[in-house]
This record gives C-alpha cells, structure tokens and sequence, in this order.
C-alpha cells in the first residue's frame, strides 16, 4: 500500500501551482494524492483575474470524507483564501494525528491577494501553532513575524519569532534574496541551510507549492524532517532547471523532474 499524503489549497487551472502542482509532486515521490480544494482560481502563466473561495462547510466535507477513509501519513496546506475557511481548516487540524505542513501562500505568482488580511491574522493565531513545519518565503515570514528580513540574521530572528508562535519548525525560503536560493530551516536542533545555485529563468510558476508538496511527501514516507526538506530542495531545483518552457509569462516547473 502506498503512503498518503493530502493536499488542502486552490486549483490552478493552468496546472503549475496549486492542488494540480501538489498532486503531481506527490506522484512523482511515490505517494498517494488526496487534495481538498479550497479556492478557484482563474490563471494561466501570464495573468490571474478571479479567485472564489468556497464555503467553509464544503471544505470541511471534503475533508471529512478523505479522513473517515484513507487518512494520509502527512498532509500541506496552501492557499486557503478567507479567514472563514483558514478558522475551519485550523479547527480540524487541530486533531490530525499525522504532520502538516503549513504552506502560508499569501500573494499568486501574478502579484493577486491569495489571502485576506483578517485571514492572515487567524493564519498567525491558529494555524502557525499547529504546524510541523511552516514554510514562508521572506514577504509571508515577515508578514506573519512582524519582522524585516534582509540578512541571514534577520531570518534567524523571524524564524525564532515564528517558533514563539508555535510552529514546531519553520523553513524561511530565500529565493528573494540576491546570491543563491539558500533557504534556512529551524528546528529542534537548531538551524541548518539549504542551498542550491539560483537559476537565471522566469520559469518558477508553482515553486512554493512544489516545494512544501515535496517536503509533505518525504514525511508521508517516512523520512526525518531535515531528510525530507534536504530531498525536497534537489528536486525543486531539478524541476526549475529542467522547466518545460511552456507559457508565455511565468511557466511551470518539471513536475517530473527525477527525485534524488
């Protein structure tokens, strides 16, 4: 029987990000996807003009009827929209018995508000505390820290923060910052760094969602968290370099990129 892993977030249409990018993610690592949706979007590699956020009782059934049977080993949230559907999602991971990984996707690829402010603040309230692993790019790490990050030290200071917040481990993605896409995760152990060559592309449509989608799977299968995080770096570089170069603006990365 293979692992589960589940997906809570938005659909992406043009299947680069969201539910669509997590599920082939979970594939490509040998992981059985489950995926509740959250939002729906209207997006392609160029643009993103709508976003309707479902109801909250709808995405609780959703979950309902995956966790009554086939509970995942693991699970990731995403782009959940309103702070109706962040509060609901929070209350029924508060009894999951398998780790989440909190993906806090705020903004789309296109610059298009993913989540609201009063959303942002039952994130930070109610879903931080519950995560195994939070994983912010630097816009969302300060959002949710309250702090300016424009140095290693300044990561290390928002990581601290956001653990005081509850997150048993977070992962600061540094991909906005210049030099190497070096990520740092704090953990029990203390911190380590993830490094990887940046790579001169516009192609990186779904990173994040990839990312953590790939972090969330090394946990369905049972690695470490440093071991899942270490195999989900290779492979989100792997999926940018090899990007199918489809699109017209930010096209998606390599889905089936090989997982070392």
């Amino acid at each position: 029987m293979p692992p589960i892993a589940l997906t809570i977030a938005g659909s992406d249409p043009s299947g680069g990000a969201g539910i669509q990018a997590d599920l082939k993610t979970f594939h490509q690592f040998g992981v059985y996807g489950e995926a509740v949706i959250a939002l729906l979007t209207v997006q392609n590699s160029v643009r993103m003009s709508r976003v309707e956020v479902l109801p909250p009782d709808l995405v609780l059934e959703q979950l309902a009827a995956v966790l009554e049977d086939m509970p995942p080993a693991a699970a990731k949230t995403g782009a959940l929209g309103s702070a109706e559907v962040v509060e609901a999602v929070a209350r029924a991971a508060a009894g999951f018995t398998f780790p989440l990984v909190v993906d806090p996707v705020m903004i789309g690829k296109h610059g298009h508000p993913l989540l609201t402010e009063a959303a942002t603040r039952i994130v930070r309230e109610q879903l931080v505390p519950l995560a195994a692993l939070l994983t912010p790019n630097i816009p969302e790490a300060e959002a949710l820290s309250g702090i300016a990050i424009h140095s290693r030290d300044d990561m290390r200071r928002a990581a601290r923060r956001l653990h005081e917040m509850g997150a048993r481990a977070v992962l600061i993605k540094g991909g906005h910052q210049p030099g190497d896409a070096t990520d740092l995760l704090s953990d029990a152990a203390g911190f380590r760094e993830f490094s990887a060559p940046r790579l001169e592309t516009r192609h990186t449509h779904g990173t994040g969602c990839t990312y953590s989608a790939a972090i969330a799977a090394g946990l369905a299968r049972g690695l470490s968290l440093r071991d899942a995080v270490a195999k989900a770096k290779q492979f989100i570089h792997e999926a940018i370099r090899t990007s199918p170069q489809l699109g017209h603006g930010s096209g998606p990365v390599n889905h089936h990129a090989e997982v070392l």
